[in-house]
């Protein structure tokens, strides 16, 4: 029986392993598309100001419908991941062997903390897609208004010229914004993620220390010998010094 509930707790790693390796290359991926349609976005932005008002999006529009396959996937693939983490809790819940209930509590949070990190990666990747696709096609409304104004008037061509490259500026300077703080998030969830490692490892050490008195007390009889020993040498060479210097001037 026992062997059995083994094999079976066993499966269920092996199944959540191999889920969180299939969302993280989805994830990957996923980062990356969201990444070259920002990049595809501004230079299409910039190339639409010299072509024509007809040619059709077909990059955006298929990167749209890549972007809502893969999300589709990595939600099945979180739901999934999901359905196999609260499997592995009812397993530690009713399993018999009180003894194993830590390592197995243990491994369990840490496969909880993987989906959780992985759904809050999803989540906010996605959102960024949303928002620069939201903030695309306003910005694609307002420069065919732009082009539409252009053609229809000429006197007014050099103060269009000089708003579309301001409105550049500023799309440049939300960009850099953008990546700034970015990299502070990144920068504070690592710094994070260190104050927690270093909070377990003193944890740790305290529990050790309180399991193993002995040791302390053993450690601590030791440096008191040493320093006892170092104050009888010490003594014994400072009557050898006298005796020699008294010998020495008789």
């Amino acid at each position: 029986m026992a062997a059995g509930t083994s094999n079976y707790w066993e499966d269920l790693r092996k199944q959540a392993r191999q889920l969180e390796n299939e969302l993280d290359l989805k994830l990957v991926s996923f980062s990356k598309l969201c990444t070259s349609y920002s990049h595809s976005s501004g230079r299409d932005g910039r190339r639409d100001r010299y072509s024509s008002d007809t040619t059709p999006l077909l990059n955006g529009s298929s990167q749209d419908r890549m972007f809502e396959t893969m999300a589709v996937e990595i939600e099945q693939l979180l739901a999934r991941l999901t359905g196999v983490n609260d499997k592995m809790a009812e397993y530690t819940n009713s399993a018999g062997v009180p003894s194993l209930n830590a390592a197995l509590m243990h491994t369990l949070q840490r496969h909880r903390d993987i989906l959780q990190d992985y759904t809050h990666e999803f989540h906010k990747t996605k959102a960024n897609f949303l928002a620069i696709r939201e903030r695309e096609n306003l910005l694609g409304s307002v420069r065919k208004d732009i082009e539409s104004y252009k053609s229809g008037s000429g006197v007014n061509n050099r103060r269009t010229e000089l708003f579309l490259k301001e409105h550049d500026h500023l799309r440049n300077s939300d960009r850099l914004i953008e990546e700034t703080i970015s990299i502070a998030m990144a920068t504070k969830e690592n710094m994070t993620s260190q104050r927690g490692m270093l909070k377990s490892i003193q944890s740790r050490m305290n529990t050790l220390a309180n399991r193993f008195p002995a040791v302390n007390s053993l450690i601590q009889r030791i440096n008191l010998r040493k320093r006892r020993d170092s104050l009888i040498l010490g003594g014994v060479v400072g009557v050898c010094t006298i005796l020699l210097l008294l010998y020495a001037f008789h």
